[in-house]
């Protein structure tokens, strides 16, 4: 897909824009509904399928299904990285009202970062074949060490602070309590960092392990720079709604690992194919985009069902749990009553 200078500046410029609006609605500290989660969430889908659909009419449909397989990829791969960010939440104790402006910044900083990933990623896919390799062997390897990790998955799992987080935290000393929304307060006569400003860069700082796998992902679905970077895009400026729109939910997705893995594992196949045919001459079989998209739906679909399933006990056992201790307290009552 051949796109000119000025279509790029008028994408970035557009979601800026929209970026904007989201940001002025939300620059109120403010708990976030589950209405106002779930509008967002919609307006960020319904712009993400319009702009498939306008590459549909522009340039057909091998680009319009390269992006909405990367959108769904990306997308998947962004429920994933929600559990950290409710670890991180945790582990900084952040309060409700101020997480919306915490995601916030943490997406914008997480899109700027994965922007100079396209960048060098589609340099090297231009100048070496056979990066195709790596990408596609460094998939397998995320795949089995997510199937790894769900297997001996612990419940009471926290955040640990990457280096780079540790690093701040010694160079730069800070508060100890949250001051609204400021990152840096004065404190007698010398300058301090407040928790805020830690847990954004703590959130920021580990897109970047994210996006060591979802870049690679996508782009063993399509080669296009700019399809990459819309999908990414539209992927994550849903992310922060995303997350008070299922944050309950993120629980019951038991089986969402392995549904990554096996995505995972599958493109990185489809990658060494290609490297394959493209650098080794091998006569190998081509996986189109329209049968990868399908893979990727009908997997996440399965493990969406098959987590509900899953965890249909543990619903059963919390509802008869109130309605025992509903019953109890009623017993209380009544008996206080006779007493009396």
């Amino acid at each position: 897909m051949d796109v000119s200078l000025t279509m790029w500046v008028l994408t970035v410029v557009v979601l800026c824009a929209f970026i904007a609006v989201d940001f002025f609605f939300g620059r109120k500290p403010h708990e976030v509904s589950l209405k106002e989660a779930a509008t967002w969430t919609i307006f960020w889908v319904v712009l993400a399928v319009l702009f498939g659909i306008g590459l549909f009419v522009v340039e057909g449909s091998t680009p319009s299904g390269e992006f909405f397989a990367g959108y769904v990829t990306e997308k998947s791969l962004s429920v994933d990285n929600l559990f950290v960010f409710v670890l991180i939440m945790s582990k900084f104790a952040v309060p409700a009202k101020y997480q919306a402006r915490v995601l916030m910044i943490g997406v914008l900083i997480a899109l700027v970062l994965r922007a100079g990933f396209i960048a060098l990623g589609a340099a090297l896919i231009a100048s070496f074949s056979w990066v195709f390799y790596i990408f596609g062997a460094f998939l397998i390897w995320t795949a089995w060490q997510l199937i790894k990790e769900a297997r001996s998955k612990d419940e009471n799992e926290e955040y640990e602070e990457n280096r780079f987080l540790k690093m701040v935290e010694r160079r730069f000393p800070a508060t100890d309590k949250y001051h609204g929304t400021k990152l840096v307060i004065k404190e007698n006569g010398r300058k301090l960092i407040t928790p805020m400003l830690v847990v954004m860069l703590a959130i920021g700082s580990t897109d970047i392990l994210f996006a060591l796998d979802s870049i690679p992902a996508i782009f063993g679905l399509t080669e296009d720079a700019y399809i990459v970077f819309t999908a990414n895009a539209f992927a994550l400026m849903g992310l922060r709604q995303l997350y008070f729109l299922i944050g309950g939910l993120l629980e019951k997705l038991v089986h969402l690992s392995y549904g990554l893995s096996v995505i995972l594992g599958f493109i990185g196949v489809k990658l060494v194919l290609h490297a394959l045919h493209e650098s080794g001459g091998v006569h190998t079989p081509e996986i189109s985009t329209a049968f990868s998209l399908t893979v990727i739906c009908g997997v996440l679909v399965v493990t969406t069902i098959t987590s509900l399933y899953a965890t249909r006990g543990e619903r059963a056992e919390a509802r008869a749990g109130r309605r025992d201790g509903d019953e109890s307290e009623e017993g209380a009552q009544e008996s206080a009553d006779r007493r009396s």
